[in-house]
């Protein structure tokens, strides 16, 4: 599955424009390395997303085109919250 689109679909990020535009700012790691939008993510990859002067890192538990609001967050662990700058 696309990057942008698993943002969306786990709702890390509200809206599919919104996630491609933070991953082409170059604001998304997968696995250690900056992602493009178009980037496949699969179950086992590690994301790193920086939403203004926060870092979140997540581990992908499993891709699914479409989920429920509520099993969203089973689409992934939080592995890691960190301020940055402070």
């Amino acid at each position: 599955m696309r990057l942008d689109k698993y943002l969306k679909v786990s709702r890390l990020i509200k809206r599919r424009t919104v996630a491609k535009d933070v991953s082409e700012q170059g604001r998304v790691w997968l696995n250690g390395r900056e992602a493009k939008p178009s980037a496949a993510v699969k179950p086992g990859d590690e994301l790193k997303i920086q939403f203004g002067q926060k870092l979140v890192t997540v581990r992908v538990e499993r891709v699914s085109e479409t989920v429920r609001k509520e099993e969203a967050g089973d689409m992934y662990t939080v592995l890691k919250e960190e301020g940055i700058g402070s």
